[in-house]
């Protein structure tokens, strides 16, 4: 199970930007898919969050969370601010269809909702997505 106080480690992990902690949460190899992202190995992992905070800075903070035996599922707010100009054609090619061009200094606070299918108390399976927009 990854419960509140495991899932705080794994976000602590995530927003140091500790990749090697943060695979560590995950059984190998991984399978993540969100907003056009299809990861299937810890290095995939590791190569993805590194260019894509060499891009902007990423934050995640929690609004709601449920954890059962075999799923943890969070409500949260992911804060992106560029570092630099990020746009659709550099997103497109790194597979990140989903994600939203954004200028260097601006900021996006996006509300996401992230399931994780739990097993052995590692994450196998990692999934995304946005609600409505008004």
């Amino acid at each position: 199970m990854i419960d509140r106080a495991r899932y705080d480690q794994y976000l602590a992990a995530f927003n140091a930007k500790d990749y090697d902690a943060v695979a560590d949460f995950y059984v190998d190899p991984p399978r993540m898919e969100f907003f056009g992202i299809v990861i299937r190995s810890r290095q995939e992992l590791k190569d993805f969050y590194a260019w894509l905070h060499s891009c902007v800075k990423e934050s995640v903070t929690l609004r709601n969370f449920a954890a059962s035996e075999t799923c943890t599922a969070c409500d949260a707010i992911v804060r992106i601010e560029a570092l630099r100009d990020l746009t659709r054609e550099e997103l497109d090619a790194k597979g990140a269809t989903g994600f939203f061009p954004i200028k260097a200094g601006e900021v996006q606070e996006i509300r996401q909702f992230i399931f994780y299918t739990v097993k052995d108390g590692k994450i196998e399976k990692v999934e995304a997505a946005l609600p409505p927009q008004s």
